[in-house]
This record gives C-alpha cells, sequence and structure tokens, in this order.
C-alpha cells in the first residue's frame, strides 16, 4: 500500500499521516522531516539546505530525490506493509519521476494519491497560529481542541511557533505550491486514481472522509 498525500501549507497532511500509519502501520515517508534531518550534517548542502527552507523556497529537486532513494532502499529491506508519502511529490516533474521510482521498487500496484483541497485563506490562517513541541517537534495545528491546548499531548513539552510561519515565508510556500505542487495533483487526476478530500474540516472527518474513499 502506498499513500500519497498531497495539499497546500496548512492542510493537515501531517496530522492524517499520522492517524493512517497507525491504521494501516505504515512506514512514515516524511520530505519535510528528512531535510530537516540533512540540515543537522552542517556541510554545504545541509548549510544550503537550512538557508532555503528557512526563506520559504523550495529545495532543489535532484537533492530532494537522492533522499527519496536512499530512504526507499532502507525500507524496502525492511519488508514493510507500505508507506505514507507525506510531502513528496513537489511538482509534475517529481511526480513523474515517483511513478519510476515506485515502479522500480515494485511499489507501483496500490497506489493512492490523496489531495486534501484547502482555501488559501484557511490555510494561511491555520499556519500563522499552529505551533510546534519544543521537545518531540510534533505540529499542533491550529484546528478544533488543538487550538486551546497549552502542551504538547504526546510529551507535555512547551508549544511555540513554528520558525517558518512567518507571513512572507508562507507567501513563498503559497507561491510554488501554485506553480510546482498544483502540476503533480493534475498528474494524478489525469491517471484516474486522484483522491480528493474537503479539508476545511475537522481533522476527525477528514480522516473519516479519507478511509471512506481508500475503501
Amino acid at each position: 500500500m502506498i499513500i500519497i498525500l498531497l495539499g497546500p501549507p496548512g492542510a493537515g497532511k501531517g496530522t492524517q499521516a499520522r492517524l493512517l500509519q497507525e491504521k494501516f502501520d505504515l512506514e512514515y515517508f516524511g520530505s519535510g522531516q528528512m531535510l530537516r534531518n540533512r540540515i543537522k550534517t552542517r556541510d554545504f548542502t545541509g548549510k544550503k539546505i537550512d538557508e532555503v527552507m528557512n526563506q520559504g523556497k523550495k529545495v532543489s529537486a535532484p537533492i530532494v530525490i537522492d533522499l527519496w532513494m536512499d530512504k526507499f532502499e532502507e525500507i524496502k529491506n525492511n519488508n514493510s506493509k507500505g508507506i505514507i508519502i507525506d510531502g513528496s511529490p513537489r511538482s509534475g516533474m517529481e511526480a513523474e519521476i515517483m511513478t519510476e521510482v515506485l515502479a522500480w521498487y515494485e511499489w507501483d500496484k496500490n497506489v493512492s494519491p490523496i489531495f486534501i483541497n484547502l482555501s488559501e485563506q484557511e490555510a494561511n490562517d491555520r499556519l500563522l497560529k499552529r505551533r510546534v513541541c519544543v521537545k518531540c517537534k510534533k505540529n499542533i495545528p491550529y484546528i478544533g481542541k488543538y487550538k486551546t491546548m497549552e502542551k504538547c499531548d504526546e510529551c507535555g513539552g512547551e508549544l511555540i511557533k513554528r520558525e517558518d510561519d512567518e507571513p512572507e515565508d508562507i507567501k513563498n510556500r503559497f507561491k510554488w505550491y501554485k506553480t510546482d505542487v498544483l502540476p503533480a495533483v493534475e498528474y494524478y487526476k489525469k491517471q484516474g486514481i486522484l483522491i480528493e478530500i474537503n479539508g476545511e474540516q475537522s481533522i476527525k472527518d477528514v480522516h473519516k472522509e479519507i478511509m471512506n474513499k481508500l475503501k
């Protein structure tokens, strides 16, 4: 089972990824987390990724694809039940390459791209107000019960505003979402395999719609 989560910034892809991971016992594959981990290696590429991400810009495709291959090779050797992919592909070109990569690893028979659709206004509100746990780094969305949460519900850590959730950074992320990510959505739509979800519902209702449509 391969589930690909797509959507604008603030659509709750990470939250839904965790719920689906628990439901189906899948390996989690998050491009954002992998890039943040890569930053810890303070070589030229690590520093450049840090600089680019802090500006709300897109990290070059070859860097991301290289991270895909390392992670997929690791997963292939684990004999897992499947993968949930959060944050990739980020362009039409990457979507085509992702198809080839999944075929290479013989994972191309049960692929479900899920597009969590959300208006720009709603997404902007959520991004400006969401927080992250300083201990476990869990993202706390600005929706439902999470709006009034004072401590992380997993580790009890302090909640702070994410460094990359500044108005100008968000504006830049939306710019390349429209120019790059939406073509990836169209790629899967043309293949007739795209599952579209109303992202302006509660977390519970978004998850319920995903489960119903996956069936």
